[in-house]
């Protein structure tokens, strides 16, 4: 069973960036689509980047252009690199592949 462990989310200003790492257990990480979703107060979740083994990725209109997803294919890990925050970014941060979903990070962006 893959397990999914996220980290760097924090405050962080309007304007400013982060970056998010998952880092997954088991074997088959290179050969798997990965994700990350959001869900922020009171909304629904909501998708945010994928990206496919062979490196093809996907934006939600909202963050094109601000975020980026990248792997390490050697470490298990993929990031979510994120700037130009803005407060409707403010959400809990979560990596899935297939249906396993990590136990999120929180990310808030306020002045």
């Amino acid at each position: 069973q893959v397990q999914l462990v996220e980290s760097g989310g924090g405050f962080v200003q309007p304007g400013g960036s982060l970056r998010l790492s998952c880092a997954a257990s088991g074997s088959s990480f290179s050969i798997s689509n990965m994700a990350w979703f959001r869900q922020a107060p009171r909304k629904l979740r909501e998708w945010v980047a994928g990206m496919t083994p062979n490196g093809q990725t996907n934006y939600a209109d909202s963050v094109k252009g601000r975020f980026t997803i990248t792997r390490d294919n050697t470490k298990n890990t993929v990031y979510l690199q994120m700037t130009d925050l803005k407060a409707e970014d403010t959400a809990v941060y979560y990596c899935v592949t297939g249906s396993v979903w990590g136990q999120g990070t929180q990310v808030t962006v306020s002045s």
